[in-house]
């Protein structure tokens, strides 16, 4: 088991990597550099290794998939997952990874929305699509996460081991981050400083179809992970409309003795009836949610005994 491990996903990050490989180094003597190539065509696999990365690959494109390789074949102490594009500090990694270390943390978030990220960043609109995730995502689940969808994090060997991901492109970072939220793992926020990508790298982010991906997931893990305020939320709707349009049928029935608009009289008892469903689907759910947080305490504590044993172990072989 690694210490601490630097995990750089990349695609086509030629121009950068043998830096960002380089600064790592610098900043954390001794970790482990593991650069997951994407499917590059431009060397970028061939550059990492000769920068001293060790150098793996995934052959399903998008960042999600290639998260999940990573955190399914590399044991560490601590991780600190960044991106190949020299736009994240490597001199902020020793801070986030003393959170982890010394226990305070189970993901540390490298903050850009605090600092230089508005001024460097020349995208308006990816200014406009951090600040409404990161307001929408706090608001629905309570949080006071300060940069939802920064690329620039660190975490525990429990919190790698236990998250499963389901993201296959850049809504991975919403996914972790809500994940972090819902099961009440420890996060802290560090301060870092953003940089714009150098001339002539190319940002892979689509800044419209990206943006729909990461709104539909957060509309999905609203669904699995808080189901009565998703539910609780369609049921009230449905029952305000029913009842609005339901309202006149009745004044006109009690002052005629007659049903004058029974269509609007069927679709009002329809659209109580489907309120009063989805309430009740909301209480279902939200007790499966409970049990699955039952459930996963218990998988987080298996997964901190075995960190604990391979720990051990290491400690014998030296």
């Amino acid at each position: 088991m690694d210490k601490i491990a630097v995990l750089l996903p990349c695609y086509n990050e030629s121009k950068t990597i043998a830096k960002v490989v380089r600064d790592f180094q610098a900043a954390l003597p001794g970790a482990v550099i593991y650069v997951y190539d994407n499917n590059s065509t431009d060397h970028t696999d061939e550059i990492a290794r000769e920068a001293g990365a060790v150098v793996r690959y995934e052959y399903q494109q998008g960042k999600g998939n290639v998260i999940r390789r990573m955190f399914r074949e590399v044991d560490a102490q601590c991780y600190i997952m960044a991106d190949g594009d020299d736009t994240y500090p490597a001199s902020s990694a020793g801070e986030m990874a003393a959170k982890v270390l010394q226990g305070q943390a189970d993901m540390v978030i490298g903050d850009r929305l605090s600092s230089t990220y508005f001024q460097e960043n020349k995208r308006p609109f990816h200014n406009w699509g951090n600040s409404f995730v990161r307001s929408s995502i706090n608001r629905l689940f309570g949080t006071d996460i300060k940069d939802i969808m920064t690329g620039y994090r660190a975490f525990s060997y429990e919190f790698v081991k236990t998250f499963a991901v389901l993201s296959r492109g850049f809504e991975i970072e919403t996914e972790m981050s809500i994940h972090a939220a819902d099961k009440n793992m420890a996060m802290e926020n560090v301060v870092i400083e953003y940089r714009d990508r150098p001339e002539g790298s190319v940002s892979k982010l689509n800044t419209f179809s990206d943006g729909r991906k990461v709104i539909g997931m957060i509309i999905r893990l609203l669904r699995t992970y808080r189901p009565m305020v998703f539910f609780g939320t369609i049921s009230a709707v449905l029952a305000i409309l029913g009842v609005a349009f339901l309202i006149p049928v009745l004044v006109s029935f009690a002052q005629t003795g007659l049903v004058l608009r029974f269509p609007t009289l069927i679709v009002c008892c329809f659209a109580i009836l489907t309120a009063v469903i989805s309430l009740f689907s909301g209480i279902i759910l939200e007790t499966a949610a409970w049990k699955n947080k039952q459930d996963f305490e218990m998988q987080f504590n298996r997964v901190h005994e075995e960190k604990l044993k391979k720990c051990g172990e290491n400690k014998d072989e030296k």
